[in-house]
């Protein structure tokens, strides 16, 4: 599965540039990635490993430019950071061992929701907060990585609608945490898919490349566009997500 020809990678890379893009704005690049790596024969749990570090070159790049203009301060986020890891660590152990499949019933009505949320919700500029911070990754860090690790659609949206509802944040900065937390989860699964030996290198780093130039650019999108493109976009992906699995468990 190593043998990749040039123009396959080529095409990898671009479409890996276009999901990284989208991933910085509203998350679910995976649903770009994912069925072309299948389409082009690529195993699924090799799809899957391979989708976690090309997609953790994207959510780095992202993260670095939000650290860069100032909408994160890594220093308050390395309590969010640390449960978000260890609960990403515990899903990815734990779906190796029992079906995660009847999250596919789930899911699709969450994200539903959180379409519903960021479509009708009135004040996404910021407003008061609910709970402290260390609070916060004690529960939303934890779970949410616990979830990405063990199943992984809509990670991003969960984390934006947490960083807004319960830390008053806006649109836009909470589009920015997410990715440091998202980039923190994606490393931690990304670390036990290595040991797995299931990551196809040489196409991997093909869509790395595009990653990281396709989140700089949709990370520059949202500094200059904020809630009037991020709100569509989450809306967008969320829905498409919901269908997807709903197809998925129908199939």
């Amino acid at each position: 599965m190593e043998a990749f020809s040039p123009d396959i990678l080529l095409m990898m890379f671009f479409v890996a540039t276009v999901a990284g893009c989208i991933d910085a704005m509203a998350g679910g690049g995976g649903l770009i990635t994912i069925p072309v790596m299948l389409s082009i024969g690529v195993p699924p749990v090799s799809a899957l490993a391979t989708n976690k570090l090309q997609s953790s070159a994207g959510s780095f790049s992202a993260s670095f430019y939000f650290v860069r203009a100032g909408m994160v301060n890594l220093r308050e986020m390395v309590i969010p950071m640390a449960f978000t890891f260890f609960g990403s660590m515990c899903g990815t152990l734990l779906v190796q061992h029992i079906d995660a499949g009847f999250l596919v019933t789930a899911v699709p009505v969450m994200l539903v929701l959180i379409a519903t949320y960021f479509l009708f919700s009135k004040n996404l500029e910021g407003g008061e907060q609910k709970i402290s911070l260390k609070t916060f990754a004690m529960t939303c860090g934890l779970c949410i990585g616990f979830y990405d690790g063990f199943f992984g659609p809509g990670t991003g949206s969960f984390f934006a609608m947490a960083f807004v509802s319960l830390l008053g944040m806006s649109l836009a900065k909470a589009t920015a945490h997410t990715k440091v937390l998202n980039c923190t989860s994606n490393l931690a699964a990304l670390a036990f898919f290595i040991l797995g030996g299931h990551i196809l290198w040489t196409l991997g780093f093909a869509m790395m490349g595009g990653q990281f130039i396709g989140a700089r650019i949709g990370s520059r999108m949202v500094l200059t566009k904020g809630q009037r493109l991020i709100r569509p976009v989450i809306v967008m992906v969320c829905l498409i997500m919901s269908i997807r699995l709903i197809i998925q468990q129908m199939s």
